[in-house]
């Protein structure tokens, strides 16, 4: 068994125009006073990390070193959410995806797919660069809004739709596998993998390429109603990076999973900061650490009544405590005895 790293913080969610937030100098400095040992980078936010010089430039990638570990931290991973999500857009969210792109890709869906396959390529190199062996990302949607059949839909729409995901996801994967660089998709809802059946039918798409493997975070999978723990089980082998994010489900009469187009405050299942929501840790990192998982355990914050600073200072302890220092021994080692063949067979009657 191993030991899983932590805590690291996710680094998303907090950056903005104001300091210490505006640099990752200034976020790494902040993070480390919390307590926590790694930061993961948004690879889109050129406050944290300008990727197109990262993919270029050694010296570049020297000085990124450099800050983050003048804080006494590590890069645990990056992170092309965003730019993973632009990998494939229905045209339903064609405007509402936009923002996630730069301005001159806009209005130009294939434009825009071109610059994502690209930026996610590029981070993949910028991981190697850095020592790093995974990162994460989105795998966008094209099924999304046919999720729930109706109107039914037409045979073949979903294996259609795999093979096209996969097809664009293709050449990424190469460049991964070019790298040694695995891919970890965060399951997640509004993306077409979205559940542990989801990630199978991209798995098979994709000729089970040895680079796709899985973001875990069960505050998505809580707020789908289903069982996270089990889900450990049957993905395991899979799991190779490990979002800690809370949340809640409080059935009511009036809406249930979907939410009823209701603001985040208003919904029946709602993210909440670590240890205020329903998920339960000491079962998930008991299962994790049974399974070998060798990643970091990285806070995403993310919660609709306590403020972010509030949740990033609770959560570094509130993971460390999490943590299980895996044991190198047997606890009744103490009465073991050394290895006797004839002893044991004669235990069992064997040369009777």
């Amino acid at each position: 068994m191993k030991t899983i790293k932590g805590p690291a913080i996710f680094l998303a969610q907090f950056a903005d125009d104001t300091a210490p937030y505006n640099s990752l100098d200034g976020l790494c400095g902040w993070a480390a006073k919390m307590g926590y040992k790694a930061v993961q980078i948004p690879s889109w936010d050129k406050r944290c990390i300008d990727l197109a010089l990262a993919a270029t430039s050694d010296q570049y990638i020297s000085e990124l070193q450099e800050t983050v570990q003048s804080h006494g931290l590590e890069i645990s991973e990056l992170s092309t959410h965003l730019q993973g999500q632009l990998v494939a857009v229905h045209p339903a969210y064609d405007s509402m995806f936009d923002a996630f792109a730069p301005a001159d890709k806009q209005n130009n869906s294939k434009a825009r797919t071109v610059w994502a396959v690209d930026q996610v390529q590029k981070a993949a190199v910028v991981s190697r660069k850095l020592g790093i062996d995974r990162m994460a990302s989105f795998s966008g949607a094209l099924l999304w809004p046919t999720m729930y059949p109706w109107p039914q839909r037409p045979a073949g729409l979903v294996e259609t739709g795999f093979s096209e995901l996969a097809a664009r996801w293709a050449p990424i994967l190469k460049v991964a596998a070019d790298q040694g660089v695995d891919i970890c998709y965060e399951i997640h809802p509004g993306e077409d993998l979205h559940d542990g059946i989801t990630f199978e039918m991209f798995l098979e798409a994709t000729g089970h390429h040895e680079q796709v493997k899985m973001l875990y975070d069960p505050s998505h999978l809580l707020l789908q109603q289903m069982d996270y723990l089990t889900y450990i089980d049957h993905y395991h082998d899979f799991i190779k990076m490990f979002h800690v994010k809370d949340a809640e489900y409080l059935p009511n009469g009036k809406s249930g999973v979907y939410g009823g187009y209701q603001s985040w405050i208003d919904r029946p299942g709602r993210f909440r900061s670590l240890g205020d929501g329903q998920v339960d840790f000491k079962q998930i990192f008991s299962k994790l650490s049974t399974y070998d998982f060798d990643g970091w355990a990285v806070l995403e914050w993310e919660c609709c009544i306590k403020s972010p600073e509030q949740g990033a200072r609770e959560g570094a302890p509130f993971i460390s405590d999490c943590i299980i220092e895996v044991t190198e021994k047997a606890f009744d080692d103490f009465a073991g005895a050394e290895s006797d063949e004839a002893k044991n067979r004669k235990i069992l009657g064997l040369d009777q």
